[in-house]
């Protein structure tokens, strides 16, 4: 049984506009495999595709020029309309200006094309192709995506009852996604020690190819030093200058490091909100990982994070890519919230209009509690709605004029 992912049907849908279509994320998330899963639904309707992948040696020479790939398109089209699939674009010099040469020809063809974010880093692939393309990311799979495959797609169009109804399994299952993550070559493993070594081959593969091949970092051992410290200190502020004495390299270097992990999707950035910069602090950043299966192997946790003293973090982390996928539909931004004098709020929604403070409970709540830094966020702003995201309490009290509302994770990944 295959993973069902909810990105495809914006992905069908976007077949039917003459835009590039960009599928990005970190190495390993199910990009091909749904690149695959479109070009067997073109297939069946009678229309014509072809794939090249860059990864592939005999299909190299047909990306060597425009010309050349034009040539093949010709050999396979004609003159008549088809789609071309490219995978691994990133591995192509100056792709973002090779695809621009060839869509502005204004050939009958519609490209699809896959790549990690090192593409974004080396070629400035968004500048090249300004209103002719649209980036579609794709991250390890959802807590969502992971509960409708563990519970055989009976559920899709109910999970959020399935969970209320069955709190334990649930439960399992939001630890379960906690310590193995959502890499769907982990999912599809059925034992620990199978999930293991998928896992290191990724993280292998990541560092290896993505870091050292693509990016040419030459200090890889440094590189994965500073990553395993930021997985030590998920949704914590991070300290520069820590991290560089920890690593034994330079700050301007840890700062670029951190840039590189981000941009070839491991990393999540949030920055603080602020409006007066001598009360609040306005320098230090937060991290997250885009999959938690990876930052625990990165600390030797893998299978066993649920257990450590930390975990509160670690659903966190969960609860901030979850508020991501809800914020970007609107495109609002997400930040954290940290005063000089101590108060803080683990995360800010700023929705233009008004801002929602949200703080993640992961220890069990049996009545509704509002810390003083929530309290004193709601003062300060007078937002009229605050979260507090738990893994299965409900609940609402008013505070002034804010309604606080209780809201299990379970709520908040089906929305």
């Amino acid at each position: 049984m295959k993973i069902r992912r909810f990105i495809l049907n914006d992905l069908r849908d976007h077949l039917l506009r003459k835009e590039i279509t960009l599928i990005t994320g970190p190495r390993q998330a199910g990009k091909t495999t749904l690149m695959k899963e479109l070009i067997g639904e073109i297939n069946r309707t009678g229309k014509r595709t072809f794939f090249l992948d860059l990864d592939f040696e005999p299909d190299k020479i047909h990306l060597e020029s425009q010309t050349a790939l034009i040539d093949r398109i010709r050999l396979e089209f004609g003159d008549d309309p088809g789609t071309v699939f490219i995978d691994e674009i990133q591995r192509k010099k100056d792709a973002g200006i090779f695809l621009k040469g060839i869509y502005d020809r204004d050939l009958p063809v519609k490209f699809v094309v896959t790549g990690s974010g090192s593409l974004e880093l080396k070629e400035k692939i968004h500048e090249s192709l300004f209103g002719r393309k649209r980036m579609f990311e794709v991250l390890p799979v959802s807590f969502t995506e992971f509960a409708d495959y563990q519970t055989e797609y009976k559920y899709s169009a109910k999970l959020e009852e399935f969970f209320r109804l069955q709190p334990e399994r649930y439960r399992r299952m939001l630890e379960e996604y906690m310590n193995y993550g959502g890499y769907p070559k982990v999912i599809l493993e059925a034992t620990h020690q199978e999930r293991l070594n998928q896992i290191n081959e990724i993280t292998s593969s990541f560092i290896n190819r993505d870091i050292v091949s693509l990016l040419g970092v030459d200090q890889p051992d440094a590189f994965s030093r500073m990553i395993r410290f930021l997985a030590a200190h998920t949704g914590r502020l991070t300290d520069f200058a820590e991290i560089a004495r920890t690593t034994g390299i330079s700050v301007p270097t840890v700062k670029k490091y951190i840039w590189y992990a981000e941009k070839t999707f491991i990393l999540k950035v949030v920055t603080p909100y602020h409006t007066n910069k001598l009360k609040e602090i306005t320098k230090s950043p937060v991290y997250y990982f885009t999959d938690s299966g990876f930052r625990n192997f990165i600390l030797g946790e893998f299978g066993t994070a649920s257990s450590k003293s930390d975990v509160g973090f670690l659903f966190q982390n969960m609860v901030f890519l979850e508020l991501q996928r809800l914020t970007g539909k609107n495109a609002w931004n997400i930040h954290y919230w940290r005063t000089a004098d101590g108060a803080e709020v683990d995360f800010v929604v700023d929705r233009k209009s008004s801002l929602l403070p949200v703080e993640v409970k992961y220890s069990t709540l049996s009545a509704p509690i509002v810390t003083r830094s929530m309290r004193s966020f709601i003062e300060k702003y007078k937002s009229d709605e605050a979260w507090v995201i738990t893994p299965g309490y409900s609940s609402e009290i008013m505070i002034n004029d804010c309604r606080v509302k209780y809201i299990p994770f379970s709520t908040i990944c089906v929305s």
